[in-house]
């Protein structure tokens, strides 16, 4: 899901610089958002990375520009994309990811690196890569920060309270980890425990419906600029260690993370020794216990938004379409930035 959500916010993006631009994607079938993609797409049985074949063919009949491999990919689709003239961006959202765009059979064959989380979570380029980048000076390796619409939200109907009033949840889990299928239910009843406790509280992800709680309110899904919007407006923000924890923080939100899949704990870590997030177990009562603890001490849930706004987490939809300027738009139009 993630890697959807960010691909469709840079689609998004490129539509708005480039009016005229033809864009595809290429996705399961099996994935949940298949049926809503608001773009053309050719819809494989599985994960592109299994299909080889198919997207090969693909790029020989749509003969893109630029193709966008986001956290997956083959190194026969790398070199088919090449061999057909595209330039090809890689997206890596993970260490063993990120290893492989630095190999040499793919740094010969990536034109941009772009790291999906920040520098401090992610790490800086160590000597290896800075050496291998050297001698292959034509990657250009950025870190994308945060994907984060602030763009304008439309008419408001979601069901909010007053600003700096409540507490917003955000569980995700729209994969399909053990745990994760599990977040919604224990953010759910942490909701309903400090909605008793007389805490304002609204559940973003969760379509079942509310109970008789005044202090308890929920929606099923948000656009992502009125999701913006409350991140920005909320007291405090509980959220799973994935992208909603980044957009929480350069919100400049107080957060609790809880991890709801394997990958998120590391994440997690490193936003708690930055001192811009709280831990917390994925259990209803540790988070009722940490979310009312922050809640009701001001001092350290005002230094912990202060120091998540200082981070200055760049817009990664702009870093992209920096990056895709390079490739795509004329030398003499641009500046490389």
């Amino acid at each position: 899901m993630g890697e959807y959500a960010r691909s469709l916010a840079i689609a998004r993006a490129c539509i708005e610089q480039w009016p005229q631009a033809q864009l595809h994607f290429v996705l399961s079938r099996q994935a949940p958002y298949a049926a809503a993609v608001p773009f053309p797409a050719t819809l494989l049985e599985s994960s592109p990375t299994f299909h080889t074949q198919a997207v090969i063919e693909l790029m020989q009949s749509f003969r893109p520009t630029v193709v966008i491999f986001d956290n997956a990919g083959r190194t026969a689709q790398l070199r088919a994309a090449r061999r057909r003239g595209a330039r090809v961006v890689y997206i890596s959202a993970r260490a063993r990811q990120r290893r492989k765009a630095f190999r040499w059979r793919w740094l010969k064959l990536i034109d941009e690196h772009w790291i999906a989380y920040p520098e401090f979570i992610a790490g800086s380029l160590n000597f290896f890569e800075r050496l291998k980048l050297k001698l292959q000076p034509g990657v250009q390796v950025r870190f994308l920060d945060v994907i984060l619409s602030r763009g304008p939200s439309p008419p408001n109907t979601t069901p909010v309270f007053a600003p700096d009033t409540f507490l917003l949840m955000v569980p995700g889990g729209g994969t399909g980890h053990p745990r994760a299928r599990d977040a919604v239910g224990q953010f759910l009843s942490a909701a309903r425990g400090l909605a008793a406790q007389g805490i304002a509280t609204l559940v973003v992800g969760s379509a079942e419906a509310a109970p008789a709680e005044p202090n308890f309110k929920s929606v099923a899904s948000l656009p992502q600029a009125e999701l913006a919007r409350l991140l920005g407006e909320a007291r405090l923000v509980v959220a799973n260690g994935g992208s909603t924890l980044l957009q929480a923080i350069a919100s400049g939100a107080a957060c609790i993370a809880v991890a709801i899949a394997d990958d998120q704990a590391a994440r997690i870590r490193h936003c708690v020794q930055a001192a811009v997030a709280v831990a917390a177990p994925l259990d209803a009562d540790a988070i009722v216990t940490a979310a009312g603890r922050l809640w009701n001490d001001e001092l350290e849930r005002k230094a912990l938004a202060q120091r998540a706004s200082e981070l200055r987490l760049a817009d990664g939809v702009q870093v992209a379409l920096a990056g895709l300027k390079r490739l795509i738009e004329p030398a003499a139009d641009r500046a490389v930035p």
